[in-house]
């Protein structure tokens, strides 16, 4: 069907969309999904998780669901706008980066959408809803120092090296993105 230019149909639950995604709330149903994305070393070679069972990826999904209640967003699904299916997640949520907690940048997608961009548009169009949606002044993203594909993603972003830092007793790279900073995506 031709919408004649107009915005593409929202999905039920839909957050937010991109080019070519769709992000919406996790639910309890996207374990299994998730959890095969999860359990992928190659997608969790720098998560200080590791890779996850249906066990911790149950654990993930109720911690998302506890930040939606007390944020109104977290960390969201990010699915295919024809197929559904799920791509991964990205958003915000609340992290302890050396000793302070910060709204944190995050996310995960499966291999088969690595390379295509999608990881930058996706993040890029979390960071603008954080800017235009909540009050946040910044946002932090905490990247394992030899994560070179996440790093660049962020750059592209705007986001800008800030320095290393104590991360769940690990040190990592701490990324910041400003409200008010003017960002040119690449």
């Amino acid at each position: 069907m031709d919408h004649g230019g107009s915005a593409p149909l929202r999905l039920p639950g839909e957050v937010l969309a991109t080019r070519r995604t769709r992000l919406r709330r996790l639910q309890r149903d996207d374990v299994p999904a998730l959890c095969a994305i999860l359990s992928d070393r190659r997608v969790m070679r720098y998560s200080l998780r590791g890779p996850c069972d249906e066990v911790a990826t149950s654990a993930f999904v109720e911690e998302c669901l506890a930040i939606y209640e007390r944020f109104g967003y977290g960390p969201w699904a990010v699915v295919h706008p024809v197929s559904l299916s799920l791509m991964g997640f990205c958003g915000i949520g609340p992290e302890r980066v050396g000793g302070d907690e910060e709204m944190s940048l995050g996310y995960r997608f499966a291999v088969r959408h690595w390379s295509r961009g999608i990881a930058t548009e996706v993040a890029g169009a979390v960071t603008a809803y954080a800017f235009s949606a909540t009050s946040l002044t910044s946002l932090v993203a905490v990247v394992e120092p030899g994560n070179i594909a996440s790093w660049r993603v962020l750059e592209k972003i705007g986001f800008l090296f800030e320095g290393e830092a104590e991360f769940h007793r690990r040190r990592v790279s701490v990324y910041r993105r400003h409200r008010y900073q003017d960002v040119t995506c690449q």
